[in-house]
């Protein structure tokens, strides 16, 4: 791995576990030589996680849409920064750069971008790890729903498990490094013979 893609908050949330969280993660990328491409902004979590992995000598790579440039107030002091046209664009460009994917605490948009990332792992468009860093139990219902997909036949456990957690970042970064995606399809009524 040479770059991890995080998704989060353009707001800073509530808690200042989050900030804190969001600034171990960006020394813990650094330490490790692993760049960081994220969404571009200098506000919120955003702005958080890009100003410590500077700070601590790290690559940092931003991406972010034209109409969101002046909104989320673009980040000017990247070691890169690309300005694309749609949120499409975005995500696709930052997949691209990108070794694996984590999601912190964030909105609808962290959510969106996680899930467009997963859901090409689990089609096979790529075997990147994805990771949730559960942040005082942060991501709790979503892990909770997505057990229930599992038992309502409509996610594989195989599939459930490509979702890493772990309230650490050391520590999900080193279960992205031990990572073996699955290998078989997303359909479950052909492994039923329908």
């Amino acid at each position: 791995m040479k770059r991890i893609c995080v998704y989060l908050g353009s707001n800073p949330g509530n808690r200042p576990e989050y900030a804190e969280i969001t600034r171990r993660l960006g020394r813990e990328l650094a330490a490790r030589g692993l760049g960081l491409v994220y969404g571009g902004s200098s506000v919120g979590l955003m702005g958080r996680l890009a100003d410590t992995c500077l700070d601590a000598g790290g690559e940092v790579i931003g991406v972010i849409p034209k109409l969101l440039k002046e909104k989320e107030i673009a980040h000017t002091g990247l070691t890169e920064s690309h300005v694309v046209n749609s949120m499409h664009e975005r995500k696709r460009l930052m997949a691209e750069l990108a070794d694996a994917f984590i999601a912190l605490p964030g909105g609808l948009g962290t959510l969106d971008e996680f899930f467009e990332a997963l859901t090409w792992n689990q089609l096979g468009y790529h075997t990147k790890p994805c990771g949730l860093l559960d942040v005082s139990g942060y991501y709790a219902c979503l892990t909770d729903h997505m057990d229930r997909m599992v038992g309502e036949g409509f996610l594989l456990p195989a599939h459930r498990s490509m979702v890493m957690t772990s309230p650490d970042p050391a520590d999900l970064l080193d279960k992205f490094e031990q990572y073996d995606p699955p290998r078989l399809d997303k359909w479950i009524e052909l492994k039923k013979g329908h």
